[in-house]
């Protein structure tokens, strides 16, 4: 019997799809099979097309691309439609691809699907539309999930959830490779240990798993006795899990062979091209989640490690004080970038707290801030005072920029940095900047301020560049915040903004009744990296909003307790409620507005805004006549104490020469000489005391107007001795 007599009696046909010209040749019963008259033709591509229904016609390509990736037959399930669209028959077609130069030519079959056999997935799996947008939402749903899962943990915990449209595993393993052996990434549906004996078997096993690893090429086992004559090595090994099908597929990303997936069954599966598709799509999504998830642990692992050696941890038992630091990367999708904090004990017994940002959020910025870092540790640890440590440090990084970035045609860095000196046993604090973020101080009874200080250019930029000094205060009780701009400015915010946005966490933090002074700090820490990193920053943003983020480095000191490092003109010093100290250099009057912004600041509640204006008014005028007559600074300390309602603020401006004030009588046309009318008129109590190194004016003011003294007595031993002029 010749062959074409053999198919016409099965009633099956034959056909051949060339895409690549358009045409499809179709025997006799072929063409009964497509509805068209019982007898052989040549149609053109829309004209078969035309004898399928839509949606079953557009699942062709994926189904012979399917097939050459596997190397097997290319089979579909088709529904044949007259020319109303009613559904005539299903037919299958199996047919052999094959790819010239991205086209496809198909020879294969055509015969007449009979009804599913029942126990199968193909007797609840009809080809219907529904079916197909069921399996499309699946996909979608399951590649949504694979794409957001961030650790291989976490993969393997989408892949065991997921819900196959017409079938469902109960079993899953994925295997990876280690050297030339399978290993066990993870598994599910199966008990502690049931891996062990896969685990270790060399890729020259006779097992499924180590084949698709070798080969690429998927395998799919519907029943156990196709298992058993293909694998009866290892047969054993899967028969005790009493499953009735399985699937293993390979792993691929970026055309490498990562592992194997294997799915098992409880039910049997006939893998219908459909079943099919759906394993081969998943298992690719699966493999590219992996493969993401590998790189992503390998980076935060190297990542911790990087920061763990280049963050140190805090001395925890300083006499007297507290610290707390934190670090956090936001910036750059790395785990460690250019902000870092150090703490150097130093050979004269004080602490040095060091913090700083390196222009950058990549890799290149993470190694050049562990290099400044060292630096700056050397040169703190030869005894250097603040302001040599920074210029030897912008000198290091000058050079860096001229050897390195420039000879290897990068952008040059730089790099900002705070550098305070802290004495312990006094609260002394020398601060040496670089173009860095002032210090901010919550005193005793709440309020913040920040503390401007003197300082140069960032390091790096120029080796020459002279770091001023600033000596500061930390009486007991007070905390000082010092951050990179990232606490400040992330969110969108400037640092006006910045600021205001921390002072209401910066001054609302109380200790707890049960918290030592570490575990208040620390929880002060928390707060204010929660306050712009955690969700409820996002309702916070500042003016700058397309600005990016960026990592934070904090550090907070707290004095607990000691005595005060600047005395007040000899007297017995007592515990004050609230202190500022403030110096004005010869060359920098422009921080004599700034001197009244301190005092504000410090008088933020004050009962009276006259007072308040009274005493911003005579800084003013005491700190200019100290530039204006003298050839020294001017050292600002302003003293709250008392009770509320009830309170002195004491304001003392020293200078380094002996000259004392004098009254004068300005005429009406005088642009001077009314200084010390204005301290008679408008202070409580005023005065000038002499000191071995000058002299300190000063002067009172009291929240209780009630309480208020005379004047003080005379200022001048001979008012009518010519004497420099005031400011006023």
């Amino acid at each position: 019997m010749r062959t074409e007599d053999l198919l016409a009696a099965i009633e099956t046909g034959l056909w051949r799809w060339d895409n690549a010209s358009g045409r499809v040749t179709l025997d006799a019963e072929a063409a009964r099979l497509l509805g068209l008259p019982a007898e052989p033709a040549e149609l053109t591509e829309a004209a078969v097309r035309s004898r399928f229904h839509p949606v079953d016609f557009a699942e062709i390509n994926g189904v012979v691309q399917l097939a050459v990736s596997e190397g097997t037959l290319a089979e579909a399930r088709l529904r044949i439609v007259d020319e109303r669209g009613r559904v005539l028959r299903i037919v299958r077609t199996r047919s052999r691809p094959r790819l010239v130069n991205g086209d496809f030519d198909l020879v294969g079959t055509l015969q007449e699907v009979p009804e599913p056999q029942p126990g199968t997935s193909a007797a609840h799996t009809p080809i219907t539309g529904d079916w197909r947008r069921s399996r499309e939402a699946f996909l979608l749903d399951a590649g949504r999930a694979l794409a957001e899962a961030r650790s291989t943990a976490e993969v393997l915990r989408v892949a065991a959830g997921l819900s196959m449209p017409g079938f469902m595993p109960d079993g899953l393993a994925v295997f990876g490779i280690e050297g030339d052996r399978l290993s066990v990434i993870g598994h599910h549906g199966h008990r502690p240990g049931d891996e062990r004996p896969f685990s270790g078997m060399t890729l020259e096993t006779e097992y499924p798993a180590a084949e698709v690893i070798r080969t690429g090429r998927a395998i799919y086992l519907p029943t156990p006795e196709e298992y058993r004559r293909r694998y009866p090595a290892t047969w054993p090994l899967a028969a005790r899990f009493q499953r009735t099908s399985w699937a293993f597929l390979p792993l691929v990303n970026a055309g490498r062979t990562i592992g194997a997936w294997m799915a098992g069954f409880a039910q049997p599966v006939a893998f219908t091209p459909d079943e099919r598709s759906v394993l081969t799509t998943v298992a690719r999504m699966l493999a590219q989640a992996l493969a993401r998830a590998g790189v992503q642990e390998s980076q935060h692992e190297l990542a911790v490690g990087l920061q763990r050696s280049m963050m140190p941890t805090v001395q925890p038992d300083i006499p007297g004080m507290t610290v707390a630091a934190r670090y956090v990367p936001t910036g750059g999708g790395l785990e460690v970038g250019g902000d870092w904090y150090d703490m150097i004990p130093l050979p004269s017994g004080r602490i040095a707290l060091v913090i700083g940002d390196v222009q950058g959020h990549d890799v290149r910025a993470a190694g050049l801030m562990g290099q400044l870092r060292i630096a700056l540790r050397a040169y703190a640890s030869e005894g250097h005072h603040p302001d040599a440590v920074l210029s030897r440090a912008s000198r290091f990084l000058a050079g860096i920029n001229e050897t390195e970035f420039r000879g290897l045609g990068e952008d040059q860095r730089f790099a900002t940095c705070l550098y305070v000196e802290v004495d312990p046993a006094t609260g002394l604090l020398d601060i040496a900047r670089a173009g860095h973020p002032d210090p901010a101080i919550r005193m005793a009874d709440g309020p913040m301020l920040v503390r401007p200080t003197a300082g140069g250019l960032p390091l790096g930029i120029d080796p020459d560049t002279d770091y001023p000094t600033t000596r500061l205060v930390l009486e007991p009780g007070e905390t000082m915040l010092v951050c990179t701009d990232g606490l400040i400015e992330t969110g969108g915010h400037d640092l006006e903004t910045g600021w205001a946005r921390l002072r209401g966490i910066f001054e609302g933090h109380e200790a707890g009744a049960d918290e030592t002074s570490g575990e208040s700090l620390e929880r002060l820490a928390d707060t204010l990296v929660q306050a712009v990193h955690g969700p409820s920053s996002h309702h916070t943003t500042g003016p700058l909003v397309d600005r990016r983020e960026d990592d934070i480095a904090v550090l907070l000191l707290s004095r607990d307790g000691g005595s005060c490092g600047v005395g007040t003109g000899g007297r017995p010093t007592r515990q004050p409620v609230r202190r500022t100290v403030f110096s004005v250099a010869q060359a920098e009057p422009e921080r004599i507005a700034e001197a009244r912004r301190q005092i504000r600041a410090v008088l933020h509640d004050w009962a009276d805004p006259d007072q308040v204006d009274a005493a911003v008014l005579m800084v003013s005028e005491v700190v200019t006549n100290v530039l204006k007559h003298t050839d020294g600074d001017a050292l600002l300390v302003a003293e709250i104490s008392g009770e509320r309602g009830r309170r002195r603020i004491r304001v003392d401006v020293a200078d380094g020469s002996d000259e004392l004030p004098h009254r004068r009588r300005p005429g009406e046309l005088a642009s001077s000489g009314r200084g010390l009318v204005l301290m008679e008129l408008l202070a409580g109590a005023w005065g000038v005391d002499p000191r071995g190194d000058g002299k300190s004016t000063w002067f009172e003011l009291y929240e209780d107007a009630g309480s208020a003294v005379e004047p003080s007595g005379p200022v001048s031993p001979d008012p009518e001795e010519p004497a420099p002029e005031s400011a006023a």
